[in-house]
Parts: C-alpha cells; structure tokens; sequence
C-alpha cells in the first residue's frame, strides 16, 4: 500500500496526559495540562515536560525551578481537559476543577490529591527549541496510591487507568498485548 508523504508534525501518539503543577513565589498554585512529556533517563530518574512561553506554568517552573507530574485516571478526563483551556493568570485551577492540592514532601509544588501518582521533579535542564522549551526535571519523590500498586509493590499501569493523547483526542489505555521481553521468553 502505498504512503502519503506528509509535512513534518508532531504525530508520534499515542502520548500521555498528565497534569502537572507548579506555585509562584507567594506559594500559589497552579495546574497546567500537558501531553508533550516523557521519560528520560533512568538513573537518575528524570522526565521531561514541554511548555510553550506565553502559557502562565512556563514561568512558574522558570522560576521556581520544580513542578509535580500528577498521572489522572480516566475519571479525571474532564478535568484534565478543564485544566488546559483555561488560565491560571485568570481562575483558581483547582477550584474550578475540583481538585484538591497536597503539600508535596520535598518541592513545594503540590501534589494533586485525586491523581494516585505523583513524581516531584526539580528541574536539571532547560532546552530552548522553538515553541517550547523543555524541562528535564529530577524525579526526587514518587507518591502512588496503594490502590495502584502491583503484587511486587511497584505501581501496576492497568490499575492506574491512564489515559493518553492522540491527534487532538483523549485515549483509554486498556488492552494488555504483551510484557516486558516476552519475545525472548521460551
């Protein structure tokens, strides 16, 4: 069959949504949305996160250099989305989610209270690319619900209930296809 060349755009998808947090220098919170984030590296542990200039989080995590990657459950769609098409310059974020914040145990960014996954990051690198800038952020605490963990204590991806950004819609993750090296088991 054959392939359309097209334009070069940002279509690796499926990626993850996730809310993440950040306070200016008086402590007041904020929540921003974002999909462009990722792993990193694994030792130490590091994400990253992209945020456009113009949004209001660019100089709160400029700033304060940390944030919260809070993971939400499919149940947090909506709020999830809330918290990206409105500012945090003009509204409460969450106040007007419903959300509820929780002081975190090393930065000073709050932990989303409804997400069952929290990673606290400070920010080690700063890379200025175009319409965004990345932060790779340290993972310096990670906080899971017990109701997320898996029989050997580590956070179990199905109970978690994550959802993903694809092409302008939000995605369940639901259907398990294999594990980890399952090709090389006999």
């Amino acid at each position: 069959m054959a392939k359309a060349r097209l334009q070069p755009a940002t279509v690796l998808y499926p990626v993850p949504a996730v809310m993440v947090t950040c306070v200016d220098e008086a402590g007041k919170p904020n929540i921003i949305t974002l999909a462009w984030v990722g792993t990193v590296c694994s030792e130490p542990p590091m994400v990253s996160i992209s945020i456009r200039p113009p949004r209001y989080s660019h100089d709160l995590v400029e700033r304060s250099g940390e944030f919260v990657v809070n993971i939400p459950t499919a149940d947090l769609v909506r709020q999830t989305d809330l918290c990206g098409v409105i500012s945090g310059r003009d509204r409460d974020k969450f106040e007007a989610a419903g959300l509820t914040p929780e002081p975190a145990s090393v930065v000073k960014a709050p932990l989303i209270k409804e997400c069952p996954v929290n990673l606290e990051c400070q920010v080690r690198h700063t890379l200025r690319l175009g319409t965004h800038d990345m932060y790779v952020g340290e993972i310096v605490a990670v906080h899971a619900e017990a109701s997320v963990l898996g029989a050997k204590g580590g956070i179990d991806a199905a109970k978690i209930k994550a959802f993903a950004f694809a092409a302008e819609e939000y995605r369940a993750l639901a259907e398990q296809l294999g594990t980890y090296a399952f090709t090389a088991k006999r």
